[in-house]
């Protein structure tokens, strides 16, 4: 199976060949500050199946080991990689892929970081676009 996505802006381009073992949503609080959101959803890969196509992200250089892959226009969040935590994966923000939507997580990770207003997100009203 074939899988493809990029940034926002199209800068940065990646593909990654063959089956995805795990997706999962991680709540610790270095992907709380690197995205500014509550959770991020990532979708791991062994470094073979990965392939830059184009473009050039930056890297942010964090603690132990971490290193933090985004687009230097338009600044989304595409790849994570951390030599010592999870040798030989590149994970991978799954928003970023074309067809996010057929990627749904599996797990929940680092759970002992999430934010306690979370665990209540089922109970708060919905819309389908900004109410008026």
């Amino acid at each position: 199976m074939m899988q493809s996505g990029g940034c926002q802006c199209g800068s940065v381009r990646y593909q990654v060949e063959g089956v995805i073992e795990r997706n999962s949503l991680c709540h610790c609080h270095d992907c709380q500050a690197s995205s500014g959101a509550p959770m991020v959803a990532w979708t791991a890969v062994h470094e073979g199946q990965f392939q830059l196509l184009e473009g050039e992200p930056t890297l942010y250089e964090g603690r132990d080991g971490a290193r933090r892959a985004f687009c230097p226009k338009c600044g989304t969040g595409l790849f994570y990689r951390n030599a010592v935590a999870l040798p030989g994966i590149v994970d991978i923000q799954t928003v970023t892929f074309d067809l996010a939507n057929q990627l749904q997580p599996t797990a929940q990770v680092q759970c002992a970081e999430r934010l306690e207003w979370v665990k209540t997100l089922d109970t708060l009203p919905t819309f389908d676009r900004y109410p008026g």
